[in-house]
């Protein structure tokens, strides 16, 4: 059975008949989508060719729902994409000299580097509220780990994004403050910036006050060493400074101080 240019049909596993729609430029094969009538598969292809063969170069912000009602708007950046660059991406992204964009919505967009496109090519980002994260080996990996950003990390004084753009993730304009869990930074105009680390467990409890965010960082992990063996069973996530061997690593832990308070406790039995 012949069907109309640019569709084929499939069969769901449940025995339901769809349509797919599919283009062919510049000898690659480009799905286009599934949709539920073969007229409906055949109107993508019909745009998919207007858009690929009209001499005008469509930008990412010239988009129009109403002139390509049956292209989805992330196979419309990808065609464009294509079609200006000269390069086929999966996902929703379009080249820039230097960097890129990546379309979540024609109103949400990211920002990255050259240097990421790779991957993004290869992981379609997602978003719920203000979590960006990517599916990958089964999990949501949040992508802002992939440039510092711990987990629970607070604005402004962990990290901040230097133009104020928090969709901007190119390195230039990420700034990461306090690499470390449990540290804050204290600065004043007239003396030297004190850390201080804190852990939270029934509350929250001062550390201690050192003298640079390293210490601060072993610190912490020198309270939660002492929590686990009174018995607290919540699980912390230990600082990892990866700049200090073993012996220099000890010889500091041994060192520092710790609070009295947190010493004498016995909120943390169980």
């Amino acid at each position: 059975m012949a069907f109309l240019p640019g569709v084929f049909q499939a069969t769901k596993k449940n025995g339901t008949k769809y349509y797919r729609s599919s283009i062919t430029y510049r000898s690659r094969h480009i799905s286009l989508g599934s949709y539920p009538t073969e007229q409906l598969a055949h109107q993508a292809y019909l745009e998919a060719k207007t858009l690929l063969e009209c001499r005008q170069n469509y930008l990412p912000d010239n988009y129009n729902k109403e002139a390509f009602p049956q292209l989805s708007f992330s196979k419309w950046i990808s065609l464009i994409n294509f079609k200006n660059n000269g390069y086929y991406i999966k996902t929703p992204i379009y080249l820039w000299r230097n960097f890129f964009s990546y379309y979540l919505s024609p109103t949400d967009i990211l920002l990255f580097d050259a240097d990421d496109l790779f991957y993004y090519s290869k992981h379609s980002i997602m978003r719920r509220g203000n979590h960006l994260f990517v599916a990958e080996y089964g999990m949501q990996t949040n992508i802002r780990s992939r440039y510092g950003i711990k987990n629970f990390a607070r604005p402004g004084i962990d990290f901040r994004f230097v133009n104020g753009d928090s969709n901007d993730f190119r390195y230039s304009n990420i700034e990461i403050i306090n690499p470390y869990h449990g540290v804050t930074c204290t600065r004043t105009e007239t003396a030297e910036p004190v850390y201080t680390a804190k852990i939270h467990v029934n509350g929250d409890y001062i550390i201690g006050k050192y003298r640079s965010a390293k210490e601060a960082a072993i610190a912490y992990n020198k309270a939660v060493d002492l929590l686990k063996e009174k018995g607290c069973k919540k699980n912390f996530e230990k600082n990892y400074l990866e700049h200090l061997n073993s012996q220099e690593y000890h010889a500091i832990y041994q060192s520092l101080p710790i609070s009295e308070k947190l010493k004498q406790s016995r909120l943390f039995h169980r």
